[in-house]
Order: C-alpha cells, then structure tokens, then sequence
C-alpha cells in the first residue's frame, strides 16, 4: 500500500470543528456539538455524508496552507480556466467581553488568475447519514430543514445556481456563509469580511501571548492553534480527536469514537498548556474536571472518559449503514472504554490540580474545597491502588497491575502531599505519603532486574511505552543507570528503523499491534532529553517532523512500513506530544522563550 496521509485541514471556534479537504470539500462537520451527528460527513461515507465542495469543471491541481499563526484556511484550486481561493474559518473573536464563536461557516471564494468556472454544491445531511436536509429557497438565502435545526445558506452566488448545481464565472468574490440556529441578520459581504478580519486578529495575538520555545518554533506554533480548537469552550473539555473510526491501520476494526475526554491525558495536556503559558485554558479544564470530581456518583472512581458536558454513559453503537474511512468498518458512535477500570486516572487528576496550589498566578486561597477535594482523590486511590486495572490502553478482556496507573498513583499521592503541607494538613500529608510508598512497592513488583528493564505489569514480561514515564514524571532519577538500562531496554524492543515507537508488541484483545503510537515516540524524545542524551532527542524529534501531512498536522498512528497516518486526525494528543518534547529539548539547548 502507498504511503497514506489524510487531505483536509482542520477549522474551529472551540465551538465547533470542521475538516475541510483539499478537494475543497467539508469532509466532517458535526452540529451542533463536538460529539454530535455530522452534518457533513463524506469522510466515513462518500453517498451518505453529503457534501459541500466548490469545484470546477474538468481537471484540477490543489494547494492547502492557513494562513500564517491562524486557523483560517485557504484552499487553491488551479484548473483550465485559472486559478482561484476558497477561504474557510469559523468566526472567533473577541467581543461585549466574551468571545463570539458562533455555529457559523464561512467560505470566502475568490480569483486568482484568469475566469474559472465553478460549481457549488451543499447538500447537508443528518441522523449519521441516514436522511438528507430538504433545501427551501428564499429571498437571498436557502433553508435547509427536516433535521431539527434549521441551517441557513446565506450567499451572494444565485440561489438558483446553487441549487441546480450549475456552473458559473468567477469574475469577483463570492460569500458563503453557513449557519446552524439562529442565521445572520447583517450584510453579508461587510459582515464576513469583519468575520475574517477580526478572526485572524484574534488567533495572531493568542500567538503572541503564547511562550513558544526557540525549537522548530513553526511546528509547535501548529501543534498550540491545533490543540486550542480542541477545547470545548463551553465546558472546558478537551477532545482527544473531532473524528470517530478512522483505524488504527488498514482493515484493522480498531475504529474509535474519539470526541471525548479522556482523564488519562489531562496531566500532558495541561502541561503543554502551561508550557505555552495559557492560563485560561488550563482554569477552563481545571473547573471541568472539578465538576466531574463532585458530581453525584463519584465517590468511589472515576471513569477514564467522559462526555463534553461530563456525560458519563457513552454507549457504544455501530453504524452499519456507513461505509467507513475507506471502507474500514465497523463505523462506532460511543465508546465502551466509559466502562472500563483504569487506575491511573486519580493520580492524573492530583498532578493536574497541584498548579492551583504551587503557582502564584492561580489564586488558590479562593477555594473553599482544597481539604475535602484532596481527601476524596485520596480515597480513591486507597480503595483502588491494590486493584487490577485496564491500563493506559484499555485493553478490554485484561486486567493487571500495571506500572503506569500506579506510577501515576505515586506521582499524584506526591502532589496531594505537596498541596496539604502548602495549606498546612499534616495529617493529610502524612496519608499522602503513606499512599505514595504503597504505589512504589506495585511498581517495583514490574522490575526486572536480569534486563534491567520495568515491564508493563506485575509478573509479566511485556515492555511498554507507558514505562518511558518513570524518568519524565521522576520516580527514575534521570541521571541514574537505572533509568539510563530501562531507557536502553525499551529503545531496544520497542523502536523501529524508523525512529517511530509501538506501544507494545504482545498481543492485546485484538491481536498484534501493527502501527506506531506517535505519542509514544514524543515519549520517548522527552526521555532522551531527560537523561542528557539532548543530540539523539533533536535527531530524533527532527525525523518525526516528516510524519506530518501537508498541513503540519499529525495522526494518533503511523504505519512503520509506509509512514502512513493512521488513526483519528489530527490526534489532539500527538500534538500535545509534540509541545512537550520540543520544550524539554529547548530547556536542555537553553533556547531562549520567546514572550
């Protein structure tokens, strides 16, 4: 198989997202939430998931780019009659002191070169598919109904070509401005053209308020804007990924549904967000996680997902009627990993609260809960830190002590003990400690010491990527043999020829791995930093740019083989990944910060 990337380019207001391909086409639009029904969704049923294109007659050439430090995309199309540009965005801008981010795209077309000719088509859909919107005309703009909310077309291109799908001259800009609810009520030309102007305003000064590390600045400045648009604004969840069943490898039936929030993740996604220095980002997750902390029922475990508005029964079902991302089926909506045990999850949460605690600009003595906050985590893991779990990779029918949830037990007993002697509890300290050597005594139970190696689980001789965090999180002193044996074993086993890195290699519920994990391979960046091996970490950090698509963006998985992208896309994670490595590369350079 040739060497697979996927086309489109991400748009979004942190109310949305929307994929749009180099074809021109929104490939996958879900309204009017992150995990609701697509809209437009050709990318997991090119009959079924409608289509909003603006192409020309015959053949065409195609070049995608944002532009510079912003989430708008252009889109050329070149072809027999000349050149021209379509330019998406979903309008965010400050605003009456909030941001305006409303369910709105906009599509700016205009020429380039000579009178190309070319049609529209938008024929939006509903239900995963299984019905199409009735389009009703009207004075200057189309209704499209029969799906619950309207969305109106407002455009300055005849209705009537639009509808009939006929080919016309571009000889001047023209404007298509989508919207779900409630439609614009304003000139259309001036009021897209302030749309496109204050949005690119807006993401070009959050640029210049970020703290980007002199280190392959451009890819990092990519990896922030992509992660940002990730952020369910209205809640202040973070989605792992906007897409659901795009497989981990060709007819692999590993096909997820990704647009939740994982808990496990929160740690490296807060620390990249700190590491850019967004505050406001990191408050708006700390108050989502905060509400599913206190929320009725959770006062035994938390759940490794949870919904955008802090749902928790993510029933998984299977679209039969969709073909699937190249025909990769099963289609799945929901994910059952809601139910799985996975342990590590409380340390996560601690790790992420202790910033509240330790960092000045957050102003901590506010809060009224830090005691009965702390203590209820603590809880947690007392009753679970002897329990056998599902793991970072929630394998579905096995269960065992792995090292990486007690790691993250140990770690976040750790924090707990910081935050209690900074608000002066003694005896909540105290059990913190007591709770972290607990944890320590499962993670040596994973030492092997014939190789010198951590495995992935208590008597099991399985290596895991996972593992490559007991340097980072600094239970391995870095500079210890230790952690320089257990980097070397790893590396050995686990790494390919090609500088990417599997997760593991023994069999899981369904079967053997047979792609990469990219997150993995960032891992495994930050530990070369860790223990001063700083020249392989930029030679390898260097040659996993080459896994990008034309966009600088980067998927959950990479085919060792190809180098294909595989997996949901673009993969907030891999992305998160990526800061975090580039970061401790340019603290070990001393590259300086730019403010």
């Amino acid at each position: 198989m040739e060497k697979h990337t996927y086309e489109t380019g991400l748009i979004g207001n942190c109310a949305f997202l929307a994929h749009i391909h180099k074809n021109t086409n929104v490939a996958w639009l879900c309204w009017p939430r992150f995990d609701s029904t697509f809209v437009f969704g050709s990318l997991l049923d090119k009959q079924k998931g409608g289509e909003f294109s603006i192409l020309p007659e015959g053949d065409y050439t195609s070049d995608q780019y944002y532009l510079e430090n912003t989430n708008v995309l252009c889109t050329e199309i070149t072809c027999d009659g000349g050149r021209y540009k379509v330019t998406d965005f979903a309008p965010r801008f400050h605003q009456y002191e909030r941001y305006f981010k409303p369910l709105m795209l906009i599509r700016k077309i205009e020429p380039v070169e000579g009178l190309p000719r070319l049609r529209v088509r938008c024929k939006p859909v509903c239900d995963y598919g299984r019905r199409e919107q009735k389009a009703r005309r009207a004075s200057n703009h189309i209704d499209y109904s029969g799906c619950g909310e309207t969305m109106r077309l407002t455009t300055d291109i005849p209705l009537s070509y639009i509808l009939d799908e006929h080919y016309f001259q571009l000889n001047e800009p023209k404007y298509l401005l989508l919207s779900y609810g409630d439609p614009l009520e304003a000139p259309l030309v001036s009021t897209s053209e302030f749309f496109l102007r204050s949005t690119i305003d807006y993401w070009r000064r959050w640029i210049k308020h970020s703290a980007i590390a002199g280190f392959f600045q451009t890819y990092v400045i990519r990896s922030a804007l992509a992660l940002k648009i990730h952020q369910y604004e209205d809640t202040g969840a973070i989605i792992a990924a906007s897409t659901t069943s795009l497989p981990e490898y060709h007819n692999s039936t590993r096909n997820w549904d990704y647009r939740y929030c994982w808990l496990r993740d929160t740690y490296y996604v807060l620390t990249s967000l700190n590491h850019i220095g967004h505050f406001e980002e990191m408050e708006r997750y700390f108050n989502y996680v905060a509400d599913i902390s206190f929320s009725e029922g959770e006062d035994y475990r938390y759940q490794p997902l949870y919904g955008i508005t802090g749902q928790k029964k993510l029933y998984e079902e299977v679209m039969d009627h969709l073909e699937g991302y190249l025909g990769n089926q099963p289609v799945r909506v929901g994910n059952q990993a809601y139910e799985h045990i996975q342990n590590d999850i409380y340390g996560q949460v601690l790790i992420s609260l202790l910033p509240l605690y330790t960092d000045h600009r957050f102003v901590f003595r506010e809060r009224k809960d830090s005691v009965r906050w702390i203590e209820s985590i603590l809880n947690k893991i007392d009753r679970t830190i002897d329990e056998k779990d599902a793991g970072i990779w929630e394998f579905r029918n096995m269960a065992n002590i792995h090292c990486y949830s007690n790691l993250f037990q140990w770690a976040g007993c750790k924090a707990a003990a910081k935050m209690a002697a900074y608000i002066g509890d003694k005896a909540l300290e105290a059990r913190a400690n007591a709770l972290k050597e607990r944890a320590a005594a499962h993670i040596e139970s994973c030492y092997d010491p014939v190789r010198k190696v951590y495995t992935n689980a208590a008597n099991s001789p399985h290596l895991d990527a996972s593992t490559l965090q007991l340097i980072m999180m600094n239970y391995l002193d870095p500079a210890s043999q230790r952690a320089k044996d257990h980097l070397a074993a790893l590396e050995a086993e686990l790494k390919t020829s090609k500088g990417l890195f599997y997760r593991y290699l023994h069999a899981d519920d369904f079967g053997k791995p047979k792609t990469t994990f990219l997150i993995c391979a960032f891992w495994y960046v930050e530990a070369l930093a860790c223990v001063g091996r700083v020249d392989d970490a930029v030679r390898e950090f260097e040659n996993l740019m080459q896994y990008c698509n034309h966009l600088m963006l980067f998927s959950e998985d990479v085919d060792e083989e190809t180098g294909s992208q595989w997996g949901n896309f673009p993969q907030a994670y891999s992305h998160v990944g990526l800061m975090n490595a580039a970061y401790r590369i340019a603290i070990k350079l001393d590259r300086p910060v730019f403010l």
